[in-house]
């Protein structure tokens, strides 16, 4: 895992296999921790407060999965600087100098919570900047970060898509143990998200919940994430595009005080393998009709 302040080269990516063994692509968008050193230097928060927000080491537990000929893409620049599972444009006007573009939703629930595209504060509620962003700061980041990563993802699932007719994102994530909320459950040590249904064929979280119970972890569906940009705008279950979003309890493969690998941490990354050939193995047939909509 690539860390602390630097350059951003490459932004993401993409290990391909040379043989695809399945149509299933596995995502980390939000385990970059290249931090910009202007970026370090216009925060107001340190570096161990910044990487709250990581999911910490995911891009290392799907990181062997492209050896076994499933695709990965990881992301190598944090999400607190730019946030790739937001619509492209979803901005504050409380954050910037100047007035954004009138194409930019302001009004998103995301933005209300200051986890827009360009976070105003980071997972735990802390704000991030000393002073005004530029709006013309904000769109060079989307142009140079978030809009080549959603070109090259769309590239890669397209074509799986040509190749075998369907096509399976898993979007991979961990959450923090304690909710911010003490009225919050305890949360499961895994929760698969698919917009309440809406995302991919019923069939793939329950193989998904099924591997993992087989695992031995407990699991969520929906609550308290239900999967975000990526898993609503890249599903579309009709014309064969699955999106399935996963959440890891972070307690399950880490010390999340000290942010370090834990000791289960290899047994996760074996336990990835297996859902990937878990997922496999489902027949492609039954992931269809892929006729009943237009491309």
């Amino acid at each position: 895992m690539k860390q602390s302040g630097g350059e951003l080269s490459p932004p993401f990516e993409i290990a391909e296999p040379a043989t695809w063994r399945a149509p299933i692509i596995f995502n980390s968008p939000h385990s970059g921790s290249v931090y910009p050193h202007d970026f370090l230097r216009a925060s107001r928060i340190d570096i161990a407060g910044l990487r709250r927000s990581e999911d910490s080491f995911m891009d290392e537990l799907i990181g062997g999965l492209s050896a076994l000929g499933f695709p990965t893409v990881t992301v190598n620049f944090p999400r607190s600087y730019v946030d790739v599972n937001r619509e492209p444009y979803e901005l504050d006007p409380r954050m910037f100098s100047g007035r954004l573009p009138s194409f930019a939703n302001t009004r998103s629930m995301r933005v209300a919570g200051g986890l827009g595209t360009i976070p105003r504060v980071v997972g735990d509620g802390q704000e991030i900047y000393r002073e005004r962003l530029s709006v013309d700061d904000a769109l060079a980041r989307i142009e140079a970060l978030y809009k080549p990563y959603h070109r090259a993802l769309r590239r890669l699932i397209n074509k799986a898509h040509q190749t075998f007719g369907t096509v399976v994102v898993v979007d991979c994530h961990s959450m923090p143990s304690i909710g911010v909320s003490r009225d919050e459950p305890r949360r499961p040590d895994v929760v698969i998200g698919d917009r309440y249904g809406t995302s991919c064929a019923a069939l793939l979280p329950d193989m998904v919940e099924q591997t993992m119970r087989g695992l031995g972890y407990s699991v969520g569906r929906n609550k308290p994430y239900a999967g975000g940009f990526i898993t609503e705008h890249y599903g579309n279950p009709a014309s064969g595009l699955h999106t399935i979003q996963l959440e890891v309890n972070r307690a399950v493969y880490m010390d999340e005080r000290r942010r370090e690998r834990g000791q289960r941490f290899a047994q996760v990354a074996i336990h990835f393998a297996a859902l990937a050939e878990a997922l496999a193995a489902v027949p492609l047939g039954d992931l269809g009709p892929f006729q009943a909509a237009a491309e």
